[in-house]
């Protein structure tokens, strides 16, 4: 265990600020969202984690059920609330088109997102980033939240161009409805 973990252990950011808390993301009906290579809080294999660690930095596969109808725009937000930092660490942010039913493993990489994707900035970069909790810090959970949005993002007057917004100016901005959400959350360990 590092002594930056065990310092650490007990700060976490916590569910109070991630995505599916905000008052602007809560929506009546609900998404079914699943993985193929992890269950609900289960483990997330290593090769999804980021390189530095010994993964290969490639997203799992996402499929989720049928979004309602009058859905425009799919919002997927990946937040590690265990992060010790006061919100949770967004790992990917990414504009999904509502054809799209399910997404490959490697789908979320910044530089060949799959079609009908659109990967944003993160906390840390664009597209998706590995899990990389600090060694001795104990089990992280990153949740993997799909919502179904009645409009477009960044088309409200005043709002920030979703690719140049920083995370959580994207995510305080949204006036958009949400139709229905959903979640799948898996665990990672160093």
């Amino acid at each position: 265990m590092s002594p930056l973990g065990r310092l650490l252990r007990n700060r976490r950011a916590g569910e109070t600020h991630a995505a599916w808390n905000l008052p602007q993301l809560q929506g009546p009906d609900l998404l079914g969202v699943t993985s193929h290579h992890f269950d609900d809080g289960g483990a997330i294999p290593r090769e999804h984690g980021a390189r530095h660690i010994g993964g290969r930095n490639l997203s799992p596969d996402l499929a989720w059920s049928p979004p309602p109808a009058g859905t425009e725009q799919l919002l997927l937000v990946v937040e590690d609330i265990d992060v010790p930092l006061t919100r949770p660490a967004v790992h990917c942010l990414a504009l999904i088109d509502p054809a799209v039913g399910h997404l490959d493993s490697g789908a979320l990489a910044a530089r060949r997102p799959a079609a009908g994707v659109r990967v944003l900035r993160s906390t840390i970069g664009r597209g998706y980033q590995g899990p990389a909790p600090i060694k001795g810090h104990g089990p992280h959970h990153y949740t993997f939240q799909l919502f179904a949005l009645a409009g477009a993002v960044g088309t409200a007057p005043g709002s920030p161009a979703p690719d140049r917004a920083r995370p959580r100016a994207l995510l305080a901005s949204l006036t958009v409805p949400v139709l229905a959400r959903g979640r799948v959350t898996g665990t990672f360990e160093r």
